[in-house]
């Protein structure tokens, strides 16, 4: 691991990188100091990026700032996101190439729609998310108030690839031997804290989309759980434009009504990270 770099930020709103870490040639993960004023939900988001290339008129700079999920919890010293990277976009073709003791900037104004205060109390959580989708879900299940909410909580994570799931499978092992965590979730781990990683293209041990399993009932026949409904299911989403589509149409059909910030309900989707 690398060790925290310490440095006085020189652009507006700059924070330090103190670790990155790079998962699939599409993959990569950062830590970046948080700033001291910074109060956050686990499961929000905030605003960062670098600075663009200077104008080849006037010479001035402008940040590029996308909408990142925080995957570190809200009880972190530190902040960590998880990134894909695209080689032509604006912001990411960049991003991918800083080192520790680099500074990005960063807009400490968290907000967002996966946090528990959106959702009606319930028995099971939970998570729907595809690639970088994790993130907000990262955060959340290093929560306590997770454990301390829910009696299950159940993280889908589907991807092409098994390499891009290992961001997560490596997360979940790091909880379940987490001496805090491990003690909220118990003995019988498996059973409170619920991991089902899916591939869409690489052969692995359970392939297809969750969609599909969840509209075959599938899903619930491998878990052992039953069907949803909106006494005891609660559930977050986070995903491509059609996959948070698919699945508010499929959480609806259980009876589920989507919440938000100022009318929890059963279900929320992220909508930031969707064109």
């Amino acid at each position: 691991m690398n060790a925290p770099v310490k440095a006085v930020p020189t652009l507006p709103d700059a924070q330090t990188v103190t670790q990155v870490k790079h998962w699939t040639d599409r993959l990569f993960s950062f830590r970046v100091t948080r700033p001291a004023s910074l109060r956050f939900r686990s499961g929000e988001f905030v605003m960062i990026g670098l600075m663009g290339d200077p104008d080849p008129v006037t010479g001035k700079q402008k940040p590029l700032l996308r909408a990142y999920s925080i995957a570190s919890p809200s009880w972190d010293e530190e902040l960590e996101f998880y990134s894909i990277k695209v080689q032509d976009g604006p912001l990411t073709s960049k991003l991918q190439h800083i080192k520790v003791g680099d500074q990005i900037i960063l807009r400490p104004k968290p907000v967002g729609t996966l946090v528990h205060d959106a959702l009606l109390p319930g028995k099971r959580l939970w998570f729907f998310a595809t690639g970088t989708g994790f993130a907000p879900f990262a955060s959340l299940l290093r929560d306590p108030q997770t454990y301390e909410d829910y009696d299950e909580v159940i993280i889908t994570h589907t991807c092409r690839d098994v390499a891009e799931l290992e961001y997560g499978r490596q997360l979940i092992e790091e909880i379940r031997s987490d001496e805090l965590l491990g003690e909220l979730i118990g003995e019988d781990n498996l059973k409170k804290l619920v991991y089902y990683p899916t591939t869409t293209r690489e052969e692995s041990p359970k392939m297809g989309r969750v969609t599909d399993k969840l509209r075959s009932g599938e899903i619930f026949k491998d878990l052992g759980v039953p069907p949803m409904t909106p006494e005891t299911d609660r559930a977050m989403v986070c995903g491509s434009l059609g996959l948070n589509n698919d699945l508010k149409e499929i959480l609806e059909g259980f009876g589920l009504e989507e919440g938000a910030n100022s009318e929890p309900k059963h279900y929320v989707v992220e909508k930031a990270f969707v064109g």
